[in-house]
């Protein structure tokens, strides 16, 4: 082996869950490495819809704006009968941005162009993924992991403090492991392709044979771009043809006559068996799995990409404070919070893939994440405990102020970025004891936010001399009255926000309440 180097975190596979992963790091400072088998890019539709939760995911890495310019929004679905009628109907019900909940509805975006534009903000940290370097084997030890990879010049050794298999569904990292991944087929095989093809409205979603899985196709119009992707369930037995010549036939086949549907170009194609699987831990000492390599699912209700680049976000922060010395006892909770969250998901998509082989395909507020919470993790504190309105665990919500100097300004303005945010409403000026790594603000007539309309009351839900504290990942990591302040800062000790730390320090913290 040549070419020995060091790093803090190698991450293995750069789809949407490693990129987020080595996106959250660099901008905390955390040296990382990001390696990726295939020789190029995926430049495929796939996992399509960005949900409202992640968008605000993205809005916080800052990219948000970059992912929406490259969408849009969903069209209308068509669904047309065998007597030459149709019906339209919206996917999604309508909403409007509230002041808690500024994204409302997924957004349709290609994931070749999602990750174009995560790997372009990766390239403005001054990171980037290394294409064509596969991992080929590793070790662990108490200090660390001993990597092998191979690329185009040979063979290398990487040292890293952690791995991070986001390695896709037959994740070399989990096999290697030995780690179960039961789960079952459903009995579903699909195929999906992008094409350039003529004859068909663009403004619509076309579905056909509707509840007839030996029959049932749609085209949608691809947000953003000039293709359709092709979806279409296919038998268990043969090969498809994914040439143009057997797309178009399969096409034509299956459409209602009238129509005069043309196929030019197939950009990607894929045929796939549908699974449902969930490992049995994401965590084997100092190595992680997040993504697909964690979990699988159809690709109903658009869980998978979304799930995937919210477990990055949430290890993302828990590594960087254990490499800056919180206890290693903060990272157990990855696979606390986020287990139970795919396990979710899994029942979710599967029951929704049950739904369209009916022909079922609205969508409501179950498959855009807002509502995921860690109520029973062991970082949700509260003091007194409480049992009503916003709880230790939820997501934070949005809410609009206006700052002492008469800007107007959100609360998602005040948490973006890779620090932990205290906020403290109507409270007198006794404060909390600053910390590296704690930004804190009071909301009150003479503190530096004002809650001009009621909204931050509304959506908070809190009493007079309370205190909410915000995790780097959007959730509420504590509740706490006036007279409760010293649980709090007990509580910023265990995750790693010790009384005067300072940037490089590596501290040893509790982990008895972790």
């Amino acid at each position: 082996m040549t070419n020995l180097s060091n790093t803090d975190v190698l991450i293995c596979g750069a789809g949407a869950a490693g990129l987020t992963l080595a996106i959250d790091l660099a901008r905390r400072g955390i040296n990382s490495h990001l390696v990726e088998k295939a020789q190029t890019p995926f430049g495929g539709s796939r996992g399509k819809g960005i949900q409202p939760r992640t968008l605000e995911v993205f809005e916080d890495l800052g990219f948000v704006d970059r992912i929406a310019a490259v969408g849009g929004h969903y069209p209308d679905q068509r669904t047309y009968r065998p007597d030459g009628t149709h019906t339209d109907e919206a996917m999604f019900a309508e909403a409007k941005p509230a002041p808690d909940e500024p994204y409302c509805v997924p957004l349709m975006v290609m994931q070749g162009r999602t990750e174009q534009v995560m790997r372009e903000c990766l390239a403005e940290l001054g990171r980037q993924p290394h294409y064509g370097c596969a991992l080929t084997g590793f070790d662990q030890d108490a200090e660390g992991v001993t990597a092998n990879v191979t690329d185009q010049s040979g063979e290398h050794t990487i040292r890293a403090r952690y791995l991070v298999g986001a390695d896709g569904g037959r994740s070399f990292v989990r096999h290697a492991l030995g780690t179960a991944f039961p789960g079952k087929t459903l009995g579903v095989r699909a195929v999906v392709a992008d094409l350039r093809l003529s004859g068909l409205d663009r403004t619509i979603w076309h579905r056909f044979n509707e509840g007839d899985m030996a029959r049932q196709l749609a085209l949608c119009p691809l947000a953003g771009t000039d293709l359709f992707q092709l979806q279409a369930p296919i038998s268990a037995e043969g090969e498809p043809d994914l040439s143009v010549a057997g797309l178009q036939a399969f096409i034509t086949a299956r459409i209602a006559t009238g129509f005069d549907v043309v196929v030019h170009d197939v950009s990607w194609a894929s045929a796939y068996a549908m699974n449902a699987r969930l490992a049995d831990s994401y965590r084997t000492g100092r190595i992680f799995l997040i993504g697909d390599a964690a979990h699988i699912h159809p690709p109903t209700g658009g869980q998978g990409l979304n799930t995937s680049v919210q477990d990055a976000y949430n290890l993302g922060w828990k590594l960087a404070a254990v490499l800056a010395g919180a206890s290693d006892a903060l990272l157990n909770t990855y696979e606390e919070e986020r287990r139970p969250i795919a396990a979710e998901m899994l029942g979710l998509s599967t029951g929704l893939l049950e739904a369209a082989k009916r022909g079922d395909m609205r969508r409501g507020r179950e498959v855009q994440q807002l509502d995921l919470a860690y109520p029973t993790s062991s970082l949700a504190f509260e003091a007194p405990e409480r049992h009503r309105g916003i709880l230790a665990g939820d997501r934070a919500p949005d809410a609009p102020l206006t700052g002492a100097a008469g800007q107007g300004v959100r609360v998602f303005d005040l948490l973006k970025g890779p620090h932990w945010t205290l906020i403290g409403f109507m409270t007198d000026r006794a404060t909390p004891v600053p910390r590296h790594g704690l930004h804190i603000h009071r909301v009150n007539s003479h503190g530096d936010l004002i809650d001009t309309h009621g909204h931050f009351r509304k959506a908070y839900g809190i009493g007079e001399g309370a205190w909410v504290l915000v995790r780097p990942d959007g959730y509420i990591g504590a509740i706490v009255a006036a007279d409760h302040l010293g649980g709090l800062e007990g509580y910023l000790n265990q995750v790693g926000l010790p009384e005067g730390s300072s940037r490089g320090e590596r501290l040893a913290v509790r982990s008895d309440l972790i």
